[in-house]
């Protein structure tokens, strides 16, 4: 009997302990979320976490988000985020490659680069149309001491100016004919030549070109081409570049200049006795700004302004290269700028020179597509060299040309007499023609 009240006493006990552990099921987990990070909590719906890149936190100047700026980025909030501010829009192809700068017409990047022939030559040419609007512009020697120009038109097209500008739409020129070494510039910013016809030699060398003609025959500096048609050739060779199927990537852009630069108020380039050209650095503009000898043997100089704005020539970087020239004619000369590896140059900004290199030098990227890259420019290392944002002028000269830091005199190549610190420098252009 004792051992019956024993069993009932026992099945007793478990029936209770299993009615108390239905009652409270949870306690002990409830217990254990109540020491949890509030973070970690889980909520009513599911929180996502942000991927968009728009709401990744801005680098710091180092590059780097501090540790805060990314802790935030890892936190949902239940707030809209704020507009993103027109900083924070800005993307890599919002900006012109051949400039450091914001692209006036973004769209326009995708067209290729347009090369205007533009004559230095007569001085009745002068002040030519459109060279203030060009983000690269190169002068080469032609033979018997002449250079021209040839003007790159990129994201900028000429626009009217009031006051100012011949006609509506504005005229880029005068234009003249083609050259050799137009052709190596052209391959090598993928773009487009426009110019007064050629020479047969010269035109079956060239590719891609456009031609205009003057519309006056006794007039050699009548020809010129609009903003608009310019566009709109643009726009029709731009067919042959389906998307963006070529790059003007490897040029850099810097503020801050590079270190090493030696004074340079003044740049003085002598191709012969009546076509000098002084670079005189305007601190105001943070620019230099071209001077052309007078071609009336007075060796006075004057300002070079472009017609269609009034404005001086002036451009944030001048850059002199050396580059092989082959003279084929007193006046057929070719110039060698393709596939070139390091070669000498002096960059001029901010009232600075460097001696530095460019190349031209094939690399992955022409071996993977077939087309080229712009002209890099480099230190002695093969490390970029940061041009200042902005216009870039490169006159190009023989491998036999020479450059020297100048005394300061009226006519200082007559002799040349070396001094350093005093910012003239001179640039002397050697060739057999």
């Amino acid at each position: 009997m004792r051992k019956n009240s024993l069993y009932f006493l026992l099945l007793s006990s478990i029936l209770i302990l299993a009615l108390y552990a239905c009652e409270y099921p949870f306690s002990a987990v409830e217990a254990s979320e109540n020491i949890l990070p509030e973070a970690e909590k889980q909520t009513d719906s599911p929180q996502v976490l942000e991927t968009d890149p728009t709401t990744m936190p801005e680098p710091t100047k180092e590059g780097i988000a501090s540790e805060n700026e990314l802790q935030a980025t890892k936190e949902p909030t239940e707030k809209p985020t704020e507009e993103p501010t027109e900083e924070t829009t800005e993307s890599p192809g919002t900006i012109n490659p051949l400039t450091g700068l914001l692209a006036e017409n973004p769209d326009y990047l995708s067209l290729p680069p347009a090369l205007v022939s533009i004559s230095n030559f007569p001085a009745s040419s002068r002040p030519q149309a459109g060279l203030s609007f060009s983000p690269i512009t190169f002068e080469i020697a032609i033979g018997e001491g002449m250079t021209r120009f040839l003007a790159m038109f990129y994201d900028q097209f000429p626009g009217a100016v009031s006051g100012q500008t011949e006609g509506d739409p504005p005229v880029i020129g005068p234009i003249r004919s083609g050259r050799l070494s137009y052709e190596d510039i052209r391959a090598t910013y993928s773009g487009f030549l426009v110019m007064a016809s050629a020479w047969e030699g010269v035109s079956t060398n060239l590719n891609a070109s456009t031609s205009v003609y003057g519309t006056n025959a006794a007039d050699i500096n009548s020809a010129t081409v609009s903003s608009d048609r310019l566009l709109e050739i643009a726009r029709s060779e731009a067919q042959g570049y389906p998307g963006s199927n070529f790059s003007l990537e490897g040029m850099t852009f810097s503020q801050t200049p590079p270190d090493g630069g030696q004074a340079a108020d003044q740049a003085w380039v002598f191709y012969s006795d009546l076509n000098q050209v002084q670079w005189r650095f305007d601190e105001e503009l943070g620019a230099f700004v071209r001077y052309d000898i007078k071609t009336d043997g007075s060796g006075e100089f004057v300002m070079a302004t472009d017609r269609i704005t009034g404005e001086p020539v002036s451009k944030e970087n001048m850059i002199v290269i050396f580059a092989p020239h082959e003279y084929i004619a007193p006046t057929l000369i070719d110039i060698y700028l393709t596939n070139q590896p390091p070669t000498k140059a002096l960059l001029f900004r901010d009232g600075e020179v460097y001696e530095i290199f460019w190349t031209t030098r094939f690399g992955e990227y022409e071996k993977e597509t077939g087309l080229l890259r712009p002209m890099r420019f480099v230190d002695a290392n093969g490390n970029p060299i940061a041009l200042k944002p902005g216009q870039t002028w490169i006159s190009v000269v023989s491998m036999q040309s020479y450059y020297v830091e100048s005394v300061i005199k009226d006519q200082p190549f007559y002799p040349i007499v070396e001094e350093q610190g005093t910012g003239l420098w001179l640039i002397r252009y050697k060739g057999k023609y």
